[in-house]
């Protein structure tokens, strides 16, 4: 009598979590009214010797863009904490965004260049790893500088740390634009590769060999 030799079914897993579907559109919302909004802010005293167009800034007029920046900075904030609850206790951060080395990064950057870098679904190459990574550390630095420009009095200690409140501001406003341009390239690479765009909205599964959970 002969066995039952029929293969396994492989197990399956999720490209992206519900958590980090959801929280991945609540940030990318957040951050797009909060960028708009700081740029209306910008415009009322600028730092720099240039304004941002009337048709880039969202709240019309500083009180106004003011009440959308503290209200998206509220969702980016609790939001914010949710994604790094998620990512530190389930081991999100250390099976996905580690290890990061400079061989790896150079790697993946001359593959990209010679456009023969795979792309597999569920999975971050180096390049994307740094990326991730940085756009993490510079929404905290934004959060850390927003509040030293907010409550200069009472996060004294964060303005000292921000080389007080005009570098403060300074601070911010790079904050700022390294994530606008991670934004550029995140879309860019997107467009690039447009099949990781369906799974980051509907979720879906890849054998655990591709994919972690």
């Amino acid at each position: 009598m002969s066995g039952d030799i029929s293969p396994k079914p492989r197990k399956r897993c999720a490209i992206h979590p519900s958590i980090v579907r959801l929280t991945h559109w609540i940030n990318a919302a957040a951050m797009i009214v909060m960028v708009m909004s700081g740029w209306q802010i910008y415009n009322a005293h600028p730092i720099f010797d240039f304004r941002f167009p009337a048709w880039m800034t969202l709240g019309g007029w500083l009180a106004g863009a003011i009440a959308w920046h503290f209200a998206a900075m509220w969702v980016l904030a609790v939001n914010l904490l949710v994604y790094l609850a998620y990512g530190l206790f389930s081991g999100h951060f250390r099976r996905d965004l580690l290890p990061i080395t400079p061989a790896g990064v150079w790697r993946d950057v001359k593959a990209a260049l010679a456009f023969r870098l795979p792309h597999a679904l569920g999975h971050y190459n180096a390049v994307q790893r740094l990326l991730y990574a940085g756009v993490i550390a510079l929404i905290l630095l934004a959060v850390a500088s927003g509040l030293a420009i907010w409550k200069p009095v009472q996060f004294q200690t964060l303005v000292w740390l921000m080389g007080g409140f005009d570098f403060a501001r300074v601070v911010h406003f790079f904050a700022m634009a390294g994530i606008v341009g991670f934004f550029v390239v995140h879309i860019l690479l997107v467009l690039i590769v447009p099949k990781t765009l369906a799974p980051m909205i509907l979720g879906g599964t890849v054998p655990d060999a591709e994919a972690t959970p």
